[in-house]
C-alpha cells in the first residue's frame, strides 16, 4: 500500500521514488491537480479527505496545527515509515552543532559501515538498509511527528529556545527534543545535557554539563583534539559514542575531519585582517558559542535576520561583558538596536551586509576580528545561509588594500 504524502518536498519525493512513483501528494503550493514525470499526482492540500486514505506520511516541516496534520487518521513521520527496516541507528539532535556532530561521527565510523542522513540533507528513503549504522541528524520537527521509530543511541546537544513559531513554547520545543527517550529500550544510551526535564525512560541516561565531564566519564583526552569551543564539544561527544560502541577513540582520524563551509570559517582580507564567516549560525546558541570563541580580542559582530521570535537577551548579556561593536542587519534590526541600547552595547544600524562590511572596513585593525554570526535565519534578505555567507566572503575579498 502506497502512503498518502503530505508536502511535495525532498523527504516525500524520495519516498515516492523508492516506491516507483504513482503516489498521491497534497501540497500547500499546489493550486490545481497535476501529474509529475514519475506519475505522481499532486493535489491542493484542501482536497485531502481522511476517509479516502489508509496511511499518511508527512514532510517534517508541517506544523502540528496544519489542517493536513490535524485531519490525518493514520499519520507517520519519515522515521516511523522506515522504522522496521532501519538498521542500528544513532540519532543526533540539539539546537546548534548537530550537522557537524553528525558529520564527525559518520567520518570516524565510516570504516564500520556508517552512513548519515535525515536533516543533514539525505532523506531516509535514499539510505541503504544494508548499511551497518545510520547516523541521523534529527530536527525537532521530525521528532515531534515520530511516535514509533526509536534510536539505539541518542545524542542530544545543548538546546536553547528555537523555532518557537513552530513549537509554540520553550517547553514544547524541549519536550520534542527529548521525545526519543519515550521509546528507547533498556540499556540503550541517551547522552543528554544536564538540567532538562528528562521523561520516564528505559534508556540509560547520562547527563553531561561540560567538556570536562564528557572527557572524564568516557575516558577521553581533549588535549589530543585540534578543536576549540563548540567544535571541541562536538568532537568529544562524537568520540563518546565510539567509546561506548567499540571502546575506541581515534583522535587522529577525527582531527582529519573537514568542517562544512559557513561555520566559523576563518579567512583574511588583502590587508591581513581576520574575518570569520559563521553564516550558518542561524540561532541564538550558535552565535553565543562563536562570540565566546573570539572573546580574547576586540570583535566587530554582524548580527541580524529573521530570529523566529526568539528572545536574544542571553546573547546581549554576554556582549555587554566584551570589547565589541555590533552591526545590525536584516528584519530584526530595530529589535537588535533596542537590545543594544538596553545592555549598553555599541551598535551601528547597517541595515544590510554590504553596509556592515563598509562600516567595519573603515575602523578595523589586525588585532581585532570581524565576525558574521547572525543568530537568525537568512530568508529576509538572502536565499539561504549559504548565499549569505558567500555574499559576505565575496564582499570582503573585494575590499581594497
Amino acid at each position: 500500500m502506497k502512503p498518502t504524502l503530505f508536502g511535495y518536498g525532498l523527504t516525500t519525493k524520495a519516498i515516492a521514488k523508492k516506491l516507483g512513483g504513482g503516489c498521491t501528494f497534497f501540497d500547500d503550493n499546489c493550486t490545481e491537480t497535476y501529474t509529475d514525470a514519475d506519475n505522481n499526482t499532486i493535489k491542493p492540500s484542501s482536497l485531502f479527505n481522511p476517509d479516502e486514505s489508509q496511511l499518511e506520511v508527512t514532510t517534517p516541516s508541517l506544523k502540528p496545527n496544519h489542517p493536513l496534520i490535524k485531519s490525518a487518521k493514520n499519520l507517520l513521520s519519515e522515521y516511523d515509515y522506515f522504522a522496521k527496516e532501519m538498521p542500528f541507528s544513532i540519532w543526533i539532535s540539539g539546537t546548534n552543532g548537530k550537522t557537524t556532530t553528525t558529520q564527525m561521527l559518520t567520518h570516524i565510523l565510516e570504516h564500520r559501515g556508517a552512513v548519515s542522513g535525515g536533516n543533514i540533507g539525505t532523506p531516509l528513503a535514499e539510505l541503504s538498509t544494508d548499511a551497518a549504522i545510520w547516523v541521523l541528524e534529527s530536527s525537532s520537527f521530525a521528532l515531534h511527528h515520530t511516535h514509533v521509530a526509536s534510536p539505539n543511541m541518542y545524542l542530544l546537544l545543548p538546546i536553547t529556545p528555537d523555532h518557537l513559531d513552530w513549537h509554540g513554547t520553550e517547553e514544547a520545543y524541549a519536550a520534542d527534543k527529548l521525545r526519543p527517550l519515550l521509546t528507547m529500550k533498556e540499556g540503550e544510551l541517551a547522552l543528554i545535557p544536564k538540567g532538562l526535564k528528562v521523561p520516564k525512560t528505559h534508556a540509560y541516561v547520562v547527563e553531561y554539563d561540560s567538556d570536562e565531564f564528557v572527557s572524564e566519564y568516557f575516558n577521553l583526552d581533549a588535549s589530543k583534539l585540534n578543536y576549540k569551543g563548540a567544535f571541541l564539544q562536538d568532537a568529544l561527544l562524537s568520540l563518546a559514542m565510539t567509546r561506548v560502541l567499540f571502546d575506541e577513540a581515534d583522535y587522529a582520524l577525527l582531527n582529519n575531519f573537514t568542517r562544512d563551509a559557513h561555520r566559523q570559517e576563518e579567512f583574511f582580507d588583502a590587508q591581513g585582517r581576520l574575518w570569520v564567516n559563521d553564516s550558518k549560525a542561524t540561532n541564538l546558541d550558535a552565535a553565543i558559542q562563536a562570540v565566546k570563541g573570539y572573546a580574547d580580542r576586540p570583535i566587530h559582530l554582524i548580527l541580524g535576520g529573521d530570529d523566529k521570535g526568539v528572545d536574544l537577551t542571553p546573547l546581549f548579556i554576554l556582549l555587554e561583558t566584551l570589547n565589541i561593536m555590533l552591526y545590525t542587519i536584516g528584519a530584526n534590526n530595530e529589535k537588535l538596536l533596542a537590545l543594544a541600547k538596553k545592555h549598553n552595547v555599541k551598535a551601528i544600524a547597517s541595515q544590510n551586509i554590504q553596509n556592515a562590511i563598509t562600516h567595519i572596513d573603515s575602523k578595523f585593525s589586525k588585532e581585532e576580528v570581524a565576525l558574521l554570526s547572525p543568530a537568525a535565519a537568512s530568508f529576509d534578505q538572502f536565499n539561504s545561509y549559504k548565499h549569505r555567507g558567500e555574499t559576505f566572503m565575496d564582499l570582503v575579498k573585494n575590499l581594497k588594500k
